[in-house]
């Protein structure tokens, strides 16, 4: 009967453990999100997600919903203002099903000739992965401008 006890014990602790530091990453990320948007005057809205977003150009066209398929100009960088990837002028095309969760959640706000900054927690990112030159937990920051939408 002990054993159990101890074993139910540990695992509740490793439970609320893990719980802490998920939120710990979140409150960071929020930290750091809000301070990026300070620094730089953005007049950013927040989602309630984690996410911010800041529209510069509105657009006109059609709004994407999950299922689109979109165009987008982008830069992504870190807090710091490396750029960890940009495509040319002309865009990139993808679904929005295949995105990260930030973008999934992100570019539906935007209208087709819409612009502005995304601005991710990296829970809405890739986590706690390392991926190519992104660290693990890390805010991602794009600059946008949704193309099309198809």
């Amino acid at each position: 009967m002990k054993k159990g006890f101890i074993l139910l014990v540990i695992v509740l602790c490793f439970l609320s453990c893990k719980k802490k530091s998920t939120a710990s990453q979140a409150e960071l990320d929020e930290k750091i999100i809000t301070n990026y948007i300070s620094d730089h005057n953005l007049n950013a809205t927040a989602t309630g997600s984690g996410l911010y977003y800041v529209m510069t150009t509105v657009g006109t066209g059609a709004q994407p919903n999950i299922n689109s398929n979109v165009t987008v100009n982008y830069k992504g960088s870190l807090k710091d203002g490396s750029i960890f990837d940009q495509t040319a002028p002309s865009g990139a095309t993808f679904s929005l099903k295949s995105v990260i969760k930030g973008w999934q959640e992100g570019i539906p706000l935007f209208k087709k000739g819409g612009k502005g900054m995304l601005l991710i927690p990296s829970a809405l990112g890739y986590g706690n992965s390392a991926t190519g030159s992104i660290p693990a937990n890390s805010v991602l920051i794009f600059d946008i401008d949704l193309l099309n939408v198809q």
